[in-house]
């Protein structure tokens, strides 16, 4: 039987990013993503809920994270669920949590898009992840400035296929189905 594991999740972090490594060198951050749903009750009222999920990013996203993000920052997660699992120390119980592991970050613009003063956003995937295209290191995308002034952000790449983070399409071969924008 196949199996499938994706999440896609966007939100706000409800906590400044802190960094750390391991005792590799390797960078890991965990963050947590507040998700906002909102809806009609059965009274007609607006009524929002809001999830919590807990999301660990490794490598090049988890510095970029530590470098571009802040509480209150808006971010779409891909990633998959992982479960963990441990004895409670104190009353010897077995506890579990689903928790995702980040693949690919997208940083979204403050106060819900639509012009103003702008944040930097883009995309980054670390390569050393399971969804890495190739060795050519981390490609960026999607960096808008729409305040008008200069603000650093992390550098586009296009790979050649004119899309950000996507494999480059190989030549004279037509796009797959996947790499079509619509």
């Amino acid at each position: 039987m196949a199996s499938f594991n994706k999440v896609i999740l966007m939100g706000n972090l409800t906590r400044d990013v802190e960094l750390k490594y391991t005792s590799s060198q390797t960078a890991v951050t965990e963050v947590t993503l507040a998700v906002n749903d909102r809806r009609r009750g059965q009274d007609g009222q607006w009524q929002d809920e809001t999830t919590f999920v807990d999301v660990t990013l490794w490598g090049r996203t988890a510095e970029v994270a530590d470098q571009y993000l802040g509480k209150g920052s808006g971010v779409m997660i891909e990633g998959r669920l992982r479960l963990d699992q441990w004895e409670d120390k104190q009353t010897g119980q077995r506890r579990s949590r689903l928790r995702v592991t980040g693949e690919r970050m997208q940083m979204l613009p403050r106060g819900g898009g639509g012009g103003g003063g702008g944040t930097p956003q883009g995309g980054y995937q670390d390569s050393q992840s399971s969804g890495g295209y190739g060795s050519s290191g981390p490609q960026y995308g999607g960096n808008s400035n729409q305040g008008g002034a200069a603000e650093s952000a992390p550098p586009q790449q296009d790979n050649g296929s004119g899309f950000y983070n996507d494999p480059p399409a190989s030549q004279g071969m037509p796009p797959a189905d996947d790499d079509i924008p619509f």
